[in-house]
C-alpha cells in the first residue's frame, strides 16, 4: 500500500529545499540588518484567538480540532494574531518599539490551486508601539528591500484608509465594514448595488466610486477635491515623503482596502509578475489588535510575505561549494573515514557507504557533481598522502591532508598554522 501526501501539501526534494533555504537566508539577513529580531510561536493555538480577530466565519477555513482536554484548538492560519497574543502574554513591559519577525508554516483548509496550498509558509514582520508615519514607512521600505534582495521587482501600491473611512463615517459601522470588504475584493458592481440597497446618499455614492479609482501622482490632489483638506491626507503625504527618502518606488492607490476592520491607517500591497491572478506577494499596514487580546491600546504595523509565491518567480540559484568525494579501497576504508573527519570542518565530504568498487565510486562522484575526488590507495596511505583529482580537468596531484585543506578549504587557506594544529 502506498500512502500519498495530504492534499494541498508538498514534499520538497533536496534541490528544492536548497533553493528555499537560500532565499530564506537572504531574507533573514535583510530583516536582521534592519534591526528586527526573530520570534517563534506555537504551531497550534486556541481557536478563539482567530475567531476574535477574524470572526466565526473563518472557522470553515481552519484545521480546527478538540483536544483531549475538550479545548477548541486550531493549526495557525496566519501569524499576526499569535504575535499579538505573545506580546500581551510576555512582552508588554519591554521598551517600544518592538521590531519582530517570523518565518513559519501556516495552515488553511481551502481548495488547493495555483499559488494556494493548505500548508504554506509566511515570512512576516510586526513593528509594535508606534503610530507614526516613520514606522509605516520603514516597514514598507523593508518589504520592498526584501523582495529586491531576491531579485523580485514588486509593484507597490499604497493607501491610507483614513480617507475612505472619513467619507464613510456617516454610515453605520457594519455598513462601513461591508463596503470595505467589497472595495478590497474589487467587486465594483456588488459595491454599487449595496450602496443602493442601504440608500446611501447619492453624493456619497458618487464620491466613493470615484475615490477608489484614484491612482497615480495626482491622486492625493484629486482626493482632496472629493473629501476636503482632511488631516488623514496630510498623514498620507508625510508617509509618501518618507518613502521618497527611502528611494522606494510606489503607486498611490485609493482602491487598496485590505477589507479587515482592524486596519487603521496605512495599507499596502505588492504584486509580482508571472503569478497570474494570484500575483500579490506581500500585504500589510497599520492595525489595532492588541486591545482585542487583553492588552492596552497599542498601535502596530506589519506585513506578511507569501514565501511560496516568491519561490514561484524567484530565479536566484544557491551558491554552494561542490562536494568532495573520498574514494578508497577495501584496505583503506578506515583511512577514508579518518580523513573525512579531518576535512568536514572545512568542506562538504562524502565517503563510500555501499562498499562499491573503485569504478563505481568514481561514477558516484560524477553523479554528485563533485568538484574533487580524493583517492586513497594503499600506496597513498603508506606515504601519509592522498591523490587529489580535479573532476573537471582530470588533473591529479599527490598532497597531504593539510595541503588539501589549504587548497580547498576557506578557513584552511586563511590560517595554515591553525589547520596544522587542528589536524595534529
Amino acid at each position: 500500500m502506498t500512502i500519498s501526501r495530504p492534499r494541498g501539501t508538498r514534499d520538497f526534494l533536496p534541490e528544492d529545499t536548497r533553493c528555499r533555504r537560500n532565499v530564506e537566508n537572504i531574507l533573514r539577513k535583510v530583516v536582521r540588518n534592519w534591526g528586527f529580531q526573530e520570534i517563534i510561536t506555537p504551531t497550534f493555538e486556541s481557536l478563539e484567538l482567530f475567531t476574535l480577530k477574524s470572526g466565526e466565519g473563518i472557522v470553515g477555513e481552519l484545521y480546527n480540532f478538540t483536544d483531549k482536554g475538550e479545548r477548541e484548538m486550531t493549526l495557525r492560519p496566519e501569524l499576526t494574531a499569535p504575535v499579538m497574543r505573545m506580546y500581551v502574554n510576555e512582552m508588554q513591559a519591554r521598551q517600544k518599539p518592538l521590531k519582530l519577525f517570523y518565518f513559519e508554516n501556516c495552515f488553511r483548509y481551502e481548495r488547493p490551486q495555483k499559488g494556494r496550498f493548505r500548508e504554506f509558509w509566511q515570512f512576516g514582520v510586526e513593528l509594535i508601539g508606534s503610530d507614526k508615519a516613520d514606522a509605516d514607512a520603514e516597514v514598507i521600505a523593508l518589504a520592498s528591500e526584501m523582495l529586491k534582495s531576491v531579485g523580485i521587482r514588486g509593484d507597490l501600491h499604497v493607501n491610507h484608509l483614513g480617507v475612505i473611512r472619513h467619507l464613510l463615517s456617516v454610515l453605520e459601522t457594519e455598513q462601513q465594514s461591508r463596503i470595505m470588504r467589497l472595495v478590497d475584493k474589487k467587486e465594483q458592481q456588488g459595491l454599487e448595488d449595496y450602496l443602493v440597497e442601504i440608500s446611501a446618499p447619492a453624493d456619497l455614492r458618487m464620491k466613493l466610486v470615484e475615490l477608489i479609482t484614484l491612482t497615480g501622482s495626482d491622486a492625493i490632489q484629486r482626493a482632496r477635491m472629493l473629501v476636503g483638506d482632511i488631516p488623514e491626507l496630510a498623514v498620507y503625504q508625510e508617509l509618501l515623503t518618507l518613502l521618497d527618502t527611502y528611494g522606494v518606488e510606489y503607486t498611490i492607490d485609493f482602491g487598496i482596502a485590505r477589507g479587515l476592520d482592524y486596519y487603521t491607517g496605512t495599507v499596502f500591497e505588492i504584486y509580482a509578475e508571472g503569478l497570474g491572478a494570484q500575483k500579490q506577494v506581500c500585504g500589510g499596514g497599520s492595525y489595532q489588535l492588541i486591545k482585542l487580546f487583553g492588552g492596552g491600546d497599542v498601535p502596530s504595523t506589519g506585513f506578511g510575505l507569501g514565501f511560496d509565491r516568491i519561490m514561484e518567480v524567484c530565479t536566484i540559484e544557491p551558491e554552494e561549494a561542490k562536494p568532495v568525494v573520498i574514494i578508497a579501497m577495501e584496505t583503506t576504508r578506515l583511512d577514508a573515514v579518518k580523513i573525512a573527519v579531518q576535512l568536514r570542518p572545512y568542506m562538504p565530504v562524502h565517503v563510500d557507504l555501499m562498499k562499491r568498487n573503485f569504478k563505481a565510486q568514481l561514477s558516484y562522484a560524477n553523479y554528485l557533481e563533485a568538484g574533487y575526488a580524493i583517492i586513497i590507495g594503499e600506496k597513498e596511505a603508506s606515504a601519509g598522502k592522498v591523490m587529489l583529482k580535479d573532476m573537471h580537468s582530470g588533473e591529479q596531484e599527490l598532497l597531504t591532508v593539510v595541503e588539501v585543506i589549504r587548497r580547498l578549504g576557506d578557513q584552511g587557506s586563511k590560517n595554515g598554522s591553525a589547520v596544522q594544529e587542528h589536524i595534529e
